[in-house]
């Protein structure tokens, strides 16, 4: 291991690298800018591309073309920028293109306050494109869990032929702390391969994970990529059974592997009254103010969600079952909160602040408490 003094922003950079991103497309926006300063300076080290585009619709179009290229590829971006994103993550959502995009939330709408943090773009994650999709979004909740979280969103892009979102917020993605971080060579992900000669190939073809291999451009296999539903070499199709095979696959692909997607971390489940559920930087806060409640004698646990989507539910309906009352603090005013209620009900009591200040553990601690 290597100890560190490092930055969010910079940890998600490298964990890009040590999953072994090549190309990164991007426009400079607070609070993300530093992943572009890191990757800017160190791809081309490793025979990757740095490239500034003129704005965030560029910016994906960009990661997905050199996706399609063979390259790990991703952007960063925050809350205007990912707004611009949209339509093109649902054209990687379409053409199941590998893809990571990272989002520093900062307090919106519009510019809003580009260096306060803010957890209002949960629901922006799953929605923001139009469309029934599947996505995946994980929120790291520290310097060290941004690198890992990183490499994961990778390592999911990759097996999945899915773009994946990295939710981090502006405390993470600004706060430094000492970290470990691997030294020795990480093994990432790679695409299956192509396993048939190319007068075979069908890229959105039945496979057995429902995952098709993905061949990269160049490679002598011949495929059509398009924003229209298509058939199983790509072309546009208007029939039903191609059209509804398509939703049913990309749907089953994340749906019977969420024991491998869906990413928690539970404390204190043994004997608690309550549940608190918590995620990005507010499961700091929730961390200090579960400790404060168990010295007073109060029985807390603690769920932290590092997979945002998929939701959690097996997970949440487990937990919160046996439990009085579950408390969700976030800096919205109850974005994933609206999930959580549909699955514990009225025994959902939400801790939110959308003025791009913290929830400090106190305010957290008082609804722990009361009665």
């Amino acid at each position: 291991m290597n100890t560190e003094l490092m930055q969010g922003n910079m940890a998600c950079a490298r964990g890009a690298l040590a999953a072994g991103c090549r190309f990164f497309g991007g426009y400079p926006i607070t609070p993300s800018t530093e992943i572009a300063e890191v990757l800017a300076r160190e791809l081309p080290k490793v025979g990757g591309k740095f490239i500034q585009m003129e704005d965030e619709i560029a910016s994906m179009a960009s990661i997905i073309g050199a996706s399609v290229g063979g390259l790990k590829s991703m952007t960063a971006t925050s809350g205007p920028g990912f707004s611009l994103m949209q339509e093109n993550i649902g054209y990687a959502a379409m053409a199941e293109i590998p893809c990571v995009i990272a989002n520093v939330q900062r307090l919106g709408p519009s510019t809003g306050r580009p260096t306060s943090p803010s957890q209002g773009d949960v629901m922006q994650a799953r929605f923001g494109t139009h469309g029934d999709h599947p996505i995946i979004a994980l929120s790291p909740t520290s310097v060290r869990e941004t690198f890992d979280l990183t490499v994961k969103a990778f390592e999911f892009s990759e097996r999945y032929r899915t773009p994946v979102i990295l939710l981090l917020d502006e405390v993470i993605g600004h706060m430094r702390e000492k970290v470990d971080l691997p030294t020795e060579a990480l093994l990432p992900a790679e695409r299956e391969p192509v396993e048939v000669p190319p007068e075979w190939y069908e890229v959105y073809g039945e496979s057995p994970t429902d995952v098709p291999p993905l061949a990269s451009f160049g490679q002598g296999y011949r495929f059509h990529i398009t924003g229209l539903h298509h058939d199983v070499h790509g072309f546009p199709t208007n029939r039903l059974d191609e059209v509804q095979a398509w939703n049913n696959r990309v749907f089953r692909k994340i749906d019977n592997n969420l024991d491998d997607i869906v990413l928690t971390e539970t404390q204190g489940a043994e004997d608690m009254q309550t549940l608190v559920i918590a995620y990005g930087c507010t499961y700091r806060s929730a961390r200090q103010a579960v400790k404060m409640a168990r010295e007073q004698d109060h029985p807390v646990g603690l769920l932290k969600l590092q997979t945002i989507w998929p939701f959690a539910e097996a997970q949440v309906r487990a937990l919160s079952e046996h439990v009085e009352r579950v408390v969700v603090p976030e800096l919205n005013l109850g974005q994933m909160a609206i999930e959580i209620e549909r699955v514990a009900g009225r025994k959902v009591h939400r801790v939110n602040r959308i003025d791009g200040q913290m929830i400090e553990p106190a305010e957290i601690l008082v609804r722990i408490l009361e009665r």
